[in-house]
């Protein structure tokens, strides 16, 4: 009988840590997480930040109870129509700009998912920004949660662990006292027996090890889907590589009021935006030796790259040495992209894409750039159409396709924009 509830126990840890593996707390995180980022994250971020829409930073505490949030996000246009006060607050505090109508795209539990996520981001971290003694810091502040139910599986197991040995050390002490059992049974070990009670259950492994193979394969398909992508929200950071020369975005296009097409000058004439020159630099480093952080720091390694003296005033042309920056946003070699199409046709800002680059000390990654962030951005960006002429024939053409429907604007999805020869061919 002891021999029995050892055995029953050892069936029980095993279908313990298959559970581990199964039901893991992070599965569900993990999906509202990639939900949000394929459908939220192109107007959302999870701190304070305004981007197209608020950030998210505190939002269960801002929303009204119940399902008012369930429901926002499967149809906000319904809510607005239907005069709910706080609906069309948002609405008024951003601009009349209408969010995504995400029913029949997401389903009850993807918004249900996305929501504890939301929920998760609040919970664990606020960040915000202190200013002491002309310093500024960042102070990120962990709040109080319960126990992690993986440790409540792990600690349930290490328990069922020791019951088994005890219950080994009890069942081998009656069996020599009844000397019923031979002494070379006595003498397995724990790994023993459980080589033996795997091989009399070959067919239970055989399901759990096919379950641990294909939640692995799962778990590196999710792995490798993100490869490459940098994104910042409340638990990943965006990409922000240290350049060989400190420049500051902020300095420079947002308390100088530089304009962006000065020095990236081929966006608005070629696909790609274009890295300045040393050339550029010099048009005011020249004259400008010093700055307000770093002093001639910094300037100097302009002034070695271009081979220019500073104290004469002249050029050394042998001694010039391109700058070695780092490119921030990539996008995969079977992706074309024109960034003069979107800039002068499209009428699209930088912002768009690179956030509020004014804003950044050093220039990161704000948006994913995934396929799903473009495709979102082409189904609800509606083309400048009006007084443009690159569009009167296509504008003449999508009014009479659509006459029935009485659309007055038209999204870059209405006019072709989710084909797939249009980026990939």
């Amino acid at each position: 009988m002891i021999k029995d509830i050892s055995r029953s126990a050892l069936n029980l840890l095993m279908g313990l840590i298959l559970a581990g593996f199964v039901f893991t707390p992070k599965a569900s995180a993990a999906d509202g997480k990639a939900i949000f980022k394929q459908n939220c994250a192109v107007c959302h971020s999870m701190t304070d930040q305004h981007l197209t829409g608020p950030g998210l930073a505190g939002v269960m505490d801002r929303v009204p109870p119940g399902k008012w949030l369930h429901d926002w996000i499967k149809n906000s246009e319904k809510m607005i129509k239907s005069g709910d006060q706080y609906a069309t607050k948002i609405l008024k505090e951003n601009g009349g700009a209408t969010m995504t109508v995400f029913e029949g795209t997401l389903t009850d539990a993807d918004i249900d998912e996305v929501i504890a996520y939301l929920k998760k981001g609040d919970a664990t971290t606020t960040t915000s920004s202190t200013t002491t003694g002309g310093t500024t810091g960042e102070q990120v502040v962990e709040a109080k949660g319960g126990i992690d139910p993986l440790y409540i599986i792990l600690i349930i197991i290490v328990i069922l662990a020791i019951l088994i040995g005890i219950l080994r050390g009890v069942r081998n002490s009656m069996s020599a006292v009844a000397e019923h059992t031979p002494d070379e049974e006595l003498a397995k070990t724990f790994w023993q027996e459980s080589r033996d009670w795997m091989a009399s259950h070959r067919r239970f492994i055989g399901v759990c090890c096919i379950i641990i193979v294909l939640l692995g394969m799962r778990s590196c398909w999710n792995s490798l889907w993100m490869v490459g992508v940098y994104y910042d929200d409340a638990s990943d950071k965006g990409y922000k590589p240290e350049q060989p020369i400190k420049f500051s975005h902020k300095l420079h296009a947002g308390d100088n009021g530089i304009a962006c097409q000065y020095c990236h000058n081929s966006v608005e004439k070629s696909r790609h935006a274009g890295i300045p020159t040393v050339n550029v630099c010099m048009n005011c480093h020249k004259s400008i030796q010093t700055g307000p952080q770093y002093a001639d720091k910094e300037i100097s390694k302009i002034y070695a790259a271009a081979g220019f003296d500073a104290k004469t005033g002249t050029y050394d042309l042998s001694k010039q040495n391109p700058i070695q920056w780092i490119k921030v946003h990539n996008l995969p070699d079977h992706v074309y992209f024109n960034h003069s199409q979107h800039v002068v046709v499209g009428k699209q800002e930088c912002a768009t894409c690179h956030g509020n680059v004014k804003e950044m000390t050093v220039a990161e990654q704000k948006s994913p750039l995934t396929m799903g962030w473009c495709i979102d951005c082409h189904r609800k960006t509606d083309v400048a159409m009006e007084g443009n002429a690159y569009y009167d024939k296509l504008h003449a053409y999508l009014k009479n396709k659509y006459k029935d429907q009485h659309l007055k604007t038209f999204t870059v999805a209405q006019m072709g924009g989710l084909e797939c020869a249009k980026c990939h061919y």
